[in-house]
Order: structure tokens, then C-alpha cells, then sequence
């Protein structure tokens, strides 16, 4: 129903009434670019899935190693979405530069079939991968904000969220099934990702559409904009420059926003770190470690759009900050007076409401503050803060646990979570 109406832009769609509207929870672009992160997700997730495993069990890396693996994972890259987003905003071609970043994240899967057990190539794989995130997440988070009014963003948010949390559920379980046909063969796991990889970026070119950025947004001026000149009667924006884009951390809403994002990036650690936590407590077999994000993934699939209705609802900011404090409770259960199954099901419960509390609801706060010609640099530049912080967080908690342990670390950690919500509702009470 929705892919077939891709093209069509809502404001061209025949009037309807509130209940109708309703109904159509969002575009078909927004569904067509969930439709995407979801078949990448199963990819994503079939390898990333079995990789802590590999790691540390596996290979025998240490916690610190690990650390700076998952660091490079997420943050090493980062700078890569500053440059996306900015050629994306000067070209106005986010759907082409999205299809850049999803093609690399597709061919690097055949990359892990040549790494073989050797760190160095594996490090370098999963640069490329993350090259291919970073690249396409800004221009694909604008797409999602071009294609949606600004009453309704954290709305299209959860429900992009949902379709990604859906495919995140899907790939562990796919991961299994091609190791249980394929007698345990790594090999085939990362064939199998690439293909699926793949198949997103065919759905990409076919169903998903350039929306221009449309009506009135208000938004910090940015220093160096120059007016836009008048060819035909009609207003044609300049090209996007160095300048005006560097210019966007001088309105004070641009810079609250990129400082929280930072904040934030350093409260969060690895996912994998989590599941190790669970696996050593726990001592669970290591048949059932990839289920593990399976778990959360099914807390964040069904939780997303909930959560993305709540923050049009209540506002943003609140949710973004309950859902960093069901983080922390996750850091203070890993070795709290809880265990066996009730810890398990509570917090990958409270680590998934987390993600569906922070992953779209970030972007959608920043959203209507970015001025409309810069937005995909603005969300590049958001994104880019927290995952440098996050490389950051990374390689000190796997220091952290290598000296003091993964009980004290994970404490810490609790205790970092609640410093950073103080701090980030001191930063931006100001601006919501």
C-alpha cells in the first residue's frame, strides 16, 4: 500500500479526514527508507551478531582490544558523516549519496571473507563498513525529515526505527540458521549478509524518492548564507558552501544540541560489552550468546514507534532522557541482586527501550532547530559528536574492565549514565 505510493508527495495527496490521516501513520517514502534499513539490518546484524563472540572467545582479544574494535565499529569513521551530509546538502542528492554509503557497507561483508583471523584486516573491513554508515545515515535521516511534517517526526523516527528494529531481529536468527545449515561456516554467514546487503540497495534505487525539503521551518540563521537568487520568478537556492556549514555552530541551539550529543555518546558503551557481561554472569552457553541480541531487538522493534507517538506527544527532550536512564538501570543490573531468567528478560527489555527511546527521537529533536538547506549537514554533525564520544567510551570502559573488572566497570558506568541525564537537561531545558 505504501510503496506504491512513494512518488507522491502529501501535500499533493486528496484531502482526508482525521481519521484518515491517523490511519496513515506516514509516507511512503519514510516506509520505502524503513523498508531498506531493514533488509540492511539482517545483514548488518548476521555478522555483528557473532562477532563478540569471535573476538573474545574466539580470537582471545582482550577486553581493551575489544574496546577499541567496537570503538572503531561506531566512531572511527565518524567524520565521514560530516562529509556526507555536506555533499548531500551541496549536490541535493541525499538518495545518491545514501546508495554510496549503503553499496560500501554491502561489498565490505565480502571484505571479512579475505581477513581470515587477522586483526589488522578485520579492523580495516570493518572501517569500510562503518565508512558506508556513516556516509548514508545523515542524508537517509534527512530524506525521513523532507518526507514527514514537523509535528509528526518522531512519529516517521519510530516508525523507521521499528522497521530497522525489525530487521536487527531477524539477522542473529538468520545468522543462526546459515551456521546450522552450513556446519557452523563463518563463510557463509558473510556471503549470505552481502547478498541480502545487496537486495537493499536494489530496493533503495527502485522505491525510494528525492524529496525536496518543504514548507516553513524556524531555525537558527547560520552566518555566510547568502540570499537565494530569483530565475524566473522563482527563488534558486546557492549551492551549500564550506563556510555556511561550518558556520552552523555558531547559533547557540546548534551548539547545545551537538555539546548533549557528545554527553551522550560518552554514557553509552558497546552492546557487545553488554552481552559479555550477561554471558560471564549468567555462564551461558555459547550456542545461545547470539540470541542475546535478538532479545533487544524485539524490546526495540516493539517499542519504537510507541515511543517516537509519545515524543510528539509529551516532547522530545523527555523521552530522550527516560530513555538514557533505562540505560543506566541496565549498567546497575548486570551485577545487581537479580539473576537467571528474571535478569535476562529485564534488561535487554530496558537496553531495547533505550534504543527505541533515543535512536530516531534524537534525530527528530534536532530536526526542526537545523536550518532547511544545512539539515543534513546539521544531523551529520549531531551524529558525528556522539559517535567520536562513543570511540571514546568504548576504549575506556574496555580499560575500565581490564583493570578494575566488569563488575566495578559496569558500575561506573551506571553512575556515568546519571551524570550525563543531569547534565544534558541543564544543556537544552533552555532550548525546548
Amino acid at each position: 500500500m505504501y510503496l506504491s505510493t512513494v512518488s507522491k508527495p502529501m501535500d499533493e495527496a486528496p484531502a482526508a479526514g482525521p481519521r484518515r490521516r491517523r490511519l496513515a501513520l506516514v509516507s511512503g517514502n519514510v516506509v520505502a527508507l524503513g523498508t531498506v534499513s531493514l533488509i540492511t539490518d539482517v545483514s548488518a546484524e548476521m555478522v555483528t551478531a557473532v562477532l563478540p563472540l569471535y573476538l573474545v572467545l574466539g580470537l582471545h582479544v582482550s577486553p581493551l582490544a575489544y574496546g577499541v574494535i567496537d570503538g572503531v565499529y561506531t566512531g572511527a569513521t565518524a567524520l565521514l558523516r560530516l562529509v556526507g551530509g555536506f555533499v548531500a546538502d551541496r549536490i541535493r542528492s541525499r538518495k545518491l549519496v545514501a546508495g554510496l554509503g549503503y553499496t560500501l557497507s554491502a561489498v565490505a561483508k565480502l571484505g571479512l571473507l579475505l581477513a581470515g583471523r587477522s586483526m589488522t584486516a578485520i579492523g580495516a573491513v570493518i572501517a569500510v563498513d562503518r565508512l558506508g554508515k556513516g556516509v548514508r545515515t545523515a542524508p537517509r535521516d534527512a530524506l525521513i525529515t523532507a518526507s514527514s511534517p514537523p509535528e509528526a517526526l518522531g512519529r516517521a523516527f519510530g516508525v523507521h526505527r521499528t522497521m530497522d528494529g525489525i530487521g536487527a531481529f531477524l539477522g542473529p536468527l538468520a545468522a543462526l540458521a546459515v551456521l546450522a545449515a552450513a556446519g557452523e561456516s563463518y563463510d557463509a554467514v558473510f556471503v549470505t549478509s552481502f547478498c541480502v546487503a545487496a537486495l537493499a540497495v536494489v530496493v533503495l534505487v527502485l522505491f525510494v524518492r528525492e524529496r525536496p525539503d518543504g514548507g516553513t521551518t524556524e531555525a537558527p540563521k547560520v552566518s555566510g548564507t547568502t540570499e537565494a537568487p530569483k530565475v524566473g520568478g522563482k527563488p534558486q537556492a546557492p549551492k551549500v558552501t564550506v563556510g555556511e556549514a561550518a558556520g552552523l555552530l555558531r547559533a547557540a541551539p546548534v551548539r547545545r544540541l551537538v555539546a548533549a550529543a557528545c554527553l551522550l555518546g560518552l554514557a553509552t558503551i558497546g552492546d557487545g560489552f553488554v552481552y559479555l557481561m550477561l554471558q560471564r554472569r549468567e555462564d551461558l552457553s555459547l550456542v545461545w550468546f547470539p540470541l542475546l541480541a535478538v532479545g533487544t531487538s524485539l524490546a526495540y522493534l516493539l517499542l519504537a514507534t510507541p515511543m517516537g507517538l509519545l515524543a510528539d506527544r509529551i516532547g522530545r527532550l523527555p523521552v530522550v532522557l527516560g530513555g538514557y536512564a533505562a540505560l543506566g538501570v541496565t549498567y546497575a543490573l548486570l551485577f545487581g541482586p537479580v539473576g537467571g531468567w528474571p535478569l535476562l528478560v529485564v534488561t535487554l527489555a530496558l537496553h531495547g527501550l533505550f534504543y527505541a527511546a533515543t535512536d530516531g527521537v534524537l534525530v527528530a529533536l534536532a530536526g526542526p532547530v537545523l536550518p532547511v538547506r544545512l539539515r543534513t549537514t546539521g544531523i551529520a554533525l549531531i551524529q558525528t559528536g556522539q559517535a567520536l564520544a562513543y570511540l571514546v567510551s568504548s576504549v575506556l570502559f574496555g580499560l575500565a574492565w581490564q583493570a578494575w573488572g566488569p563488575q566495578a566497570a559496569s558500575r561506573v558506568a551506571a553512575l556515568g549514565v546519571a551524570l550525563v541525564v543531569v547534565a544534558t537537561l541543564l544543556l537544552l531545558r533552555k532550548k525546548r
